[in-house]
């Protein structure tokens, strides 16, 4: 995995580097905080000129003033409103390619905690934020002491009552950004768990249906439900309930300084239209107020969504540039070769190291959890080594540019994952306006031609989600066309022969037989024995480590044993004569290793007919 490099918080306005469009917000909201003015003047202007010079002509006059500063402000509202959108949209447009790349990239490199979706979900909470009201609050609130100004200007108790009302309700925010932090934390989080269990159900429909476990998943499921329920229903009380505070005392304190107000005007220390006036621009003053409240719990979420997200990317940087390298021609090495699975410290797989030129496969062999498969899963560079390295013509992995050598590697895993789209568009990698001659040709070399030809539409048939609508063996050809389109240097096969028949078998060999004509490298991971009949290198596997490694009948020979042979003349004693193993370039049955006899492969003579297709798996 590569080295963390930390990052500095910032908010995703910095981050996006808004500088100037930030500046330009303030600026507007500067002007609709100033243009809020006209509702408390033009009150005052109509309650002590109007109405005391019962002058229609100003009153006329005024309310066309009003009317057009009441129109401008409603257009920069709109304005604001719709800058504020498309900042939210850049958002999204700037660090939603990262966010799926890491998102891909994570099973790689740790194990996922809960819903791996999670960080699309956490762009969604950023970009809703930063597209709302929210923001508005946030801008709007600088303006507080101008309307608190204006307040004590029309009088001291006017003032000191706006400035009471406003000391409250900032307090109340501070408690609810206090009381609402937790809360929305744990909801976040059992939100998780609770989309991970449907999500797990969901793709394993079949074993669920099959089994009889809908009830028990559904059980689980509802356990996560409740708990997520009940965590949301805190966060709900926490805010709703501060909302409420906040609303009730922002009315109260309306009522309140028109009491003063009218205790002002019995005194005559104050006029009705200062009354008037004043109570409106108390309300207008704490109006911010009341929508940060409203908008807190939207705020926190996009807060603790940003910080998952800036933790996330840092983890998983963007890649450089790389020099681009001509096309492999020469060999494959493994040096002092180290893996551990994702999130794993302690390495499952070590010591490995090899060398295969072009032209040459080889066959991966041992008992089940030998390593085998996680060999293969370093091998085409899924997997970051712990320690040691892989060269292709000398070159590791990281000094090439992973889609450029994507290009290069063929790679069909034990559980063949295809994506929504047409056979045509699996096979050619969803590359765009891929080579009709090429998708044909991959499908010929892996004996899927004939095959695909059978469906209704042929290389265009949909095949849903994860290749729901083909079979096991199906999957397994069409994941092996893939592999080998565009003729790959490098084919790695793991268990390519486990769900194929006969004939299926027969494309496995003639496949890796034509990597190796056309001077690629192929390497295949085996239980079966056909696909080893086409290997001229073998590497046992033991323990994580490797225990052999050299030409096929060689190693065979020296660190595989025969299964030892009933036979009724004898008593069960092996008959005389020439060892039962005996290299063959046909058909070899299953393998013992020698270290460990109740598993790996056997050797044996030639197989029968009936035995050629039995699957005889460790």
């Amino acid at each position: 995995m590569q080295p963390i490099r930390p990052r500095p918080r910032s908010e995703p306005f910095k981050a996006l580097g808004l500088t100037r469009t930030v500046a330009a917000i303030a600026l507007v909201s500067g002007v609709v905080n100033l243009l809020a003015l006209t509702s408390p003047l033009f009150m005052l202007q109509v309650y002590d000129r109007v109405l005391s010079s019962r002058s229609v002509p100003t009153l006329v006059g005024l309310a066309v003033l009003a009317a057009g500063l009441y129109a401008f402000q409603s257009a920069l509202d709109i304005l604001r409103a719709r800058v504020l959108l498309r900042v939210g949209e850049r958002f999204d447009h700037e660090f939603s390619g990262r966010v799926h790349d890491a998102v891909v990239r994570l099973p790689l490199h740790a194990r996922l905690p809960g819903d791996g979706l999670q960080p699309l979900r956490d762009l969604d909470n950023v970009r809703g934020f930063l597209s709302g009201q929210g923001p508005t609050a946030l801008f709007d609130l600088p303006w507080m002491p101008l309307y608190l100004g204006i307040c004590f200007a029309f009088h001291v108790w006017l003032g000191t009552t706006a400035l009471v009302g406003a000391i409250v309700l900032v307090s109340l925010t501070l408690l609810t950004n206090f009381l609402s932090q937790g809360p929305i934390r744990a909801t976040i989080e059992h939100n998780m768990v609770r989309n991970a269990l449907m999500e797990a159900g969901r793709r394993n429909a079949e074993v669920v249906r099959a089994l009889g476990l809908g009830p028990r998943i559904a059980a689980r499921w509802r356990e996560a439900n409740v708990a997520y329920l009940a965590a949301n229903r805190k966060a709900g009380d926490v805010a709703s309930g501060l909302g409420g505070i906040s609303k009730a005392l922002r009315i109260t304190l309306q009522s309140a300084i028109l009491g003063v107000g009218a205790w002002l005007v019995i005194r005559q220390e104050a006029s009705a239209g200062v009354m008037i006036a004043a109570s409106i621009m108390m309300g207008r003053a704490l109006a911010p107020v009341d929508l940060a409240i409203a908008s807190w719990r939207p705020y926190l979420m996009a807060r603790q969504s940003w910080a998952r997200l800036q933790d996330l990317l840092g983890k998983l940087p963007e890649a450089g540039p790389v020099l681009a390298l001509p096309r492999p021609a020469r060999d494959l090495c493994a040096e002092a070769l180290a893996v551990a699975p994702p999130g794993d410290r302690k390495p499952t797989v070590m010591g490995i190291g090899f060398a295969i030129q072009a032209g040459s496969a080889l066959g991966i062999i041992g008992p089940s959890g030998s390593g085998k498969s996680t060999l293969a899963r370093a091998l085409i560079g899924a997997w970051e080594p712990a320690a040691g390295k892989i060269r292709i013509d000398g070159a590791s992995f990281d000094q090439w540019d992973r889609e450029a050598l994507g290009r290069h590697i063929g790679y069909l895993p034990q559980g063949v994952e295809l994506f929504d789209g047409t056979i045509a568009e699996n096979i050619a990698r969803f590359e765009p306006e891929a080579d009709a001659g090429k998708i044909v040709a991959a499908a010929m070399a892996a004996g899927a031609h004939e095959l695909i030809l059978r469906f209704e539409a042929g290389y265009q048939t949909r095949i849903g989600e994860a290749g729901s609508a083909l079979s096991a063996g199906q999957r397994q050809r069409i994941g092996l066309a893939r592999a080998l389109y565009d003729d790959p240097f490098l084919v790695v096969l793991d268990e390519p022969n486990a769900n194929l028949d006969s004939d299926g078998e027969t494309g496995v060999v003639r496949a890796i037989t034509a990597v190796r004509e056309r001077k690629g490298i192929a390497i295949v991971v085996a239980h079966r024995p056909s696909a080893i009949n086409a290997v001229d290198h073998v590497l046992v596997m033991e323990a994580g480590r490797m225990k052999a490694f050299g030409p096929r009948d060689e190693v065979l020979s020296k660190v595989l044993k025969p299964p030892p042979d009933r036979h009724p003349a004898t008593n069960g004693a092996a008959p005389s004569g020439p060892p039962a193993y005996r290299p063959t370039t046909r058909t070899l049955h299953p393998f013992h290793v020698a270290a460990a006899p109740a598993s790996g492969f056997d050797t044996a003579a030639e197989k029968t007919p009936e035995a050629e297709d039995a699957d005889v798996r460790h």
